[in-house]
């Protein structure tokens, strides 16, 4: 048998997203400028050790993100430059506006049901509640400050 998942969220998990907030503050977001920004992210330093622990310990890696399609050669690249583990990258379909609840849970299952994943870490609390009650092991990624402002443009939006 294959060694079972350690499925990692991107933002606000691995990546500091809080210098992009301000294009998602206001009523008029700009998603654009907020993934544009992305590639400036700096990486929080008790995620990282996470992911690192799980591949030490013999995990498969995947970041499941809510991030459009269209960022992933930014991401891929900002995976690089900081030296995280290469694994599988599953993100948002272009046109898939759900809220992250109900994407990522649909993300996560790509890569088989619960006995298959041994962990998913992320910071979004809906998303860990969708995930637990799938059965899911979660682990609340919560080292960096919840951002009221991005879980609003989240869950009305459906963007990330």
């Amino acid at each position: 048998m294959d060694a079972q998942w350690a499925v990692f969220d991107l933002d606000g998990t691995l990546a500091d997203t809080r210098h992009r907030l301000r294009f998602v503050a206001g009523a008029a977001r700009d998603w654009d400028a907020f993934f544009a920004a992305a590639p400036d992210d700096l990486p929080l330093a008790e995620g990282v050790a996470l992911v690192r622990r799980f591949t030490g310990d013999g995990h498969r890696i995947a970041y499941v993100t809510g991030r459009p399609e269209r960022c992933r050669a930014d991401t891929v690249d900002w995976l690089r430059r900081y030296g995280l583990p290469d694994g599988d990258l599953v993100m948002r379909g272009a046109r898939d506006r759900r809220p992250a609840r109900e994407t990522k849970l649909e993300l996560l299952r790509r890569l088989g049901g619960p006995a298959q994943v041994a962990v998913v870490v992320d910071d979004d609390s809906q998303v860990c509640d969708a995930y637990e009650r799938a059965g899911f092991s979660v682990v609340r990624a919560t080292w960096m400050t919840a951002s009221a402002t991005l879980a609003r443009a989240q869950h009305d939006d459906g963007r990330t």
